[in-house]
């Protein structure tokens, strides 16, 4: 470690603490107040069941019990887990589950090692300025390293003994966090155990589309590998095998041993460099929904997905798979568009997912552009929601992947194809053009009719009747659309209904005489749909 790094390596101020405020919820019954019911009553039980149970339970005079987490099933079982704390001192191994009846009569339980959590004295001989230092010496290779020391009653192998746990946090060999977790028996000094601050990893991504990134990883012997522990999702090398054949358990996992992936170039040979991309573009769709709509993944169940890269040869496309609950993605025609996986293209196929887990909009006539108007439109949000320097947002779908673009918002009819004005016939065209009127609708009620600069990109977006509209900015708009999606678009919405849908989403979100709603109705007219 050269000396620069060295000196920036401290101690974390005020975070030497001799004991830790941790102190047992109790539950006091008032004359007036109803006897408690359901979660509360099953804590309370078990907290009776352990006092009564003391010699079982190893629970001594000194003790205090801390809820983590209870279980009641179907059946009426309930199983209540405790942290344990002596003295306050958090008891490292001493948690224990109570099983009990539907009435709560103890049934069984579930122990950690320790049984006893008692020392003789809660008195540090070692003081906690020299463990922080011992401890960020165990911790080589983390530079600008903080080193917090906790004291606990350490029972993991059985025998309680006070000791310092201490946390030393800062940046990695890569500029990614790291962590290290040293514990010390406070009165020899002895360290007892080291490990890694938590499973999660943050390795560095050299990504095709979005420069240098971080993307979350996970430390396995040997290395890390690319499964997000905070989202659930994993990216897989599909080998070039086709869509079709593919399944939940189908090709491998990406592994590596230093935690950094990728080399940034696009048709790269460096099979991990579209794995960055898709890794870290699912994080964020993940991230955007959550953190807009508190929606936690695809089908709202805290469920990631499985992500595939490479798959089939020259495979100029994306696609979601709700029958494996899985991301695919092409390599590309091999010439002029190279990998499928920029943000927007990788936001615009899960919420694929999203609309079948809501509305499930079929996959034809009007519903279907509808479908696809709802993946351009979010997909699009997970870009601006990303904020990333160097694909930076914009109205122009899978303008990376697809150079200058493969459809846009202002005036969808610029590919040849797209509608931008609804008609009788626009349920005839395929969905992936329909979509324009839906998209053209975003576009106006966010920014408005005319021209208009955004992010460096000129726009000029028309109407259809020849009024002007003024926009009210892209979150309100999706706020609305999403709003119609999951509370009153059915399988068979149609352009009407989508209108009707988000003047009902724009009334509940913003009221009936707000600007939000009256900008909603002026943008569906302006694109002819009444």
């Amino acid at each position: 470690m050269s000396p620069s790094s060295s000196s920036r390596r401290r101690l974390a101020a005020g975070a030497i603490a001799a004991t830790a405020a941790l102190v047992a919820a109790t539950v006091t019954a008032g004359t007036a107040s109803a006897a408690p019911t359901g979660r509360d009553a099953a804590i309370e039980r078990a907290r009776t069941n352990v006092a009564r149970n003391a010699t079982v339970f190893g629970f001594t005079d000194g003790q205090s019990l801390v809820v983590k987490d209870v279980v009641l099933d179907a059946d009426g079982t309930q199983h209540v887990r405790f942290d344990r704390t002596y003295l306050g001192l958090p008891v490292v191994g001493g948690d224990l589950v109570v099983h009990q009846d539907a009435r709560g009569r103890l049934k069984d339980s579930s122990r950690a090692a320790a049984h006893d959590a008692a020392v003789r004295s809660i008195v540090p001989t070692v003081p906690a300025r020299l463990t922080a230092g011992r401890a960020l010496a165990a911790a080589p290779g983390i530079g600008d390293a903080t080193s917090s020391p906790e004291l606990v009653v350490w029972a993991a192998d059985g025998t309680p003994r006070l000791a310092w746990r201490t946390t030393v946090q800062g940046t990695g060999d890569h500029g990614q966090p790291a962590g290290r977790v040293v514990v010390t028996d406070a009165t020899s000094g002895e360290q007892i155990e080291a490990y890694d601050a938590e499973h999660r990893a943050s390795g560095t991504g050299h990504s095709e589309y979005t420069g240098d990134i971080t993307i979350d990883t996970t430390a396995q012997s040997g290395g890390y590998a690319l499964i997000d522990p905070l989202r659930g999702h994993v990216t897989k090398d599909a080998h070039n095998v086709s869509a079709n054949a593919l399944n939940a358990n189908s090709g491998t996992l990406y592994t590596d041993p230093d935690n950094v992936w990728g080399d940034g170039k696009k048709f790269s040979t460096d099979r991990a460099t579209a794995a960055v991309d898709a890794h870290a573009n699912t994080a964020w769709t993940y991230d955007y929904y959550k953190n807009t709509f508190n929606r936690s993944g695809i089908k709202n169940d805290g469920k990631g997905a499985t992500v595939f890269v490479h798959v089939g040869t020259n495979w100029d496309n994306a696609q979601w798979s709700d029958s494996c609950f899985c991301m695919m993605t092409g390599d590309g025609d091999g010439t002029t568009d190279p990998e499928q996986v920029d943000l927007d293209t990788m936001g615009h196929e899960m919420t694929h997912g999203v609309t079948s887990a809501t509305a499930n909009l079929r996959y034809s006539g009007e519903s279907g552009g509808l479908n696809e108007a709802t993946s351009d439109i979010f997909g699009t949000m997970v870009e601006w929601y990303a904020g990333n320097a160097v694909d930076t947002g914009d109205y122009l779908f899978s303008d990376q992947s697809t150079p200058p673009w493969l459809r846009r918002f202002d005036k969808p009819s610029l590919d040849g194809r797209s509608a931008d004005c609804w008609s009788r016939k626009v349920g005839q065209l395929d969905v992936h053009n329909s979509s324009g009127v839906g998209n053209h609708w975003f576009y106006l009620a966010s920014e408005g009719s005319g021209t208009k600069t955004v992010n460096g990109v000129t726009y000029n977006s028309p109407t259809c009747n020849g009024s002007a509209v003024t926009g009210i900015g892209n979150q309100k708009v999706a706020n609305i659309w999403y709003r119609a999606l999951t509370v009153y678009m059915t399988s068979t919405t149609d352009y009407k209904g989508a209108r009707t849908a988000s003047l009902n989403a724009a009334k509940d979100l913003y009221g009936l005489n707000s600007t939000e709603y009256k900008a909603v109705a002026a943008a569906w007219s302006a694109v002819s749909v009444a």
